[in-house]
Parts: structure tokens; C-alpha cells; sequence
């Protein structure tokens, strides 16, 4: 459980998320999709999450679902970064456990804030 692994069916994003990650010395691994996801998730147990929500077929609260209901990863911690700034949303994807939702696009410091109230990060 070393890297996180960031999931977003948009390369430029999930590319990114991954540079500024890296700037806040977290390594990760990308999964461009919800497909590449679930294949990644279960193969491995990362560190953290970072999770889009809007993706075509299986959705990111798909995702979380999986994630919160499968024992070796339901106390992986998941940031939700998403387009959807709706109160709907963010109520679903904070009630289905994610530690934290930001809308795209996020900046570093908001990542960071978000990091650390996840415990993710201690800076």
C-alpha cells in the first residue's frame, strides 16, 4: 500500500493530478477509467484514491461502492474530484465514504488541504 491511484477517464486530467501529486512527494499510478480501474483494484491496495465521478459506463460512485464494500479496500481513503459541483452529489459521495470532495479543476493547494484531512498527508 504505497501509491495512490488516481481513476479519470480523462487522461489530461488524471496526467495532471498525477504531476501535482508528485509534487506533494506522493507517488501514484494512473487507471484511465472505471474498466482500468477495477482491474487495477484488484490486483492492488493503494494508499489513496483520487476518484472522478462522471465516467462512461461503470460511474465513479460505482466505483466507491466497490471500494467501500470489498474488505481489503474499505479503509482506503478516496478523494472524489469531480466536475458535478451539484449538493446532491457531494452529499452521495461523502454519505457512500469518501473522506473528501473537490471540483475540477482542483488546484494543489486545495488537493493538499483535502490530503491532509484524509490523513493522507501530515504537513
Amino acid at each position: 500500500m504505497s501509491e495512490g491511484l488516481i481513476i479519470d477517464d480523462n487522461r489530461q486530467t488524471a496526467d495532471a493530478l498525477q504531476q501535482m501529486l508528485n509534487l506533494l512527494d506522493l507517488p501514484t499510478q494512473v487507471a484511465y477509467g472505471s474498466s482500468a480501474a477495477l482491474n487495477a483494484l484488484g490486483k492492488i491496495i493503494p494508499r489513496f484514491v483520487c476518484l472522478d465521478i462522471n465516467m462512461p459506463g461503470v460511474d465513479g460512485t460505482e466505483v466507491l461502492a466497490y471500494i467501500r464494500r470489498e474488505p481489503r479496500l474499505m479503509k482506503v481513503p478516496v478523494i472524489v474530484i469531480t466536475a458535478d459541483d451539484q449538493p446532491e452529489t457531494r452529499q452521495q459521495v461523502l454519505k457512500g465514504g469518501a473522506q473528501a470532495m473537490l471540483i475540477k479543476p482542483a488546484t494543489i493547494d486545495a488537493l493538499e488541504s483535502a490530503l491532509k484531512k484524509a490523513g493522507i498527508i501530515r504537513r
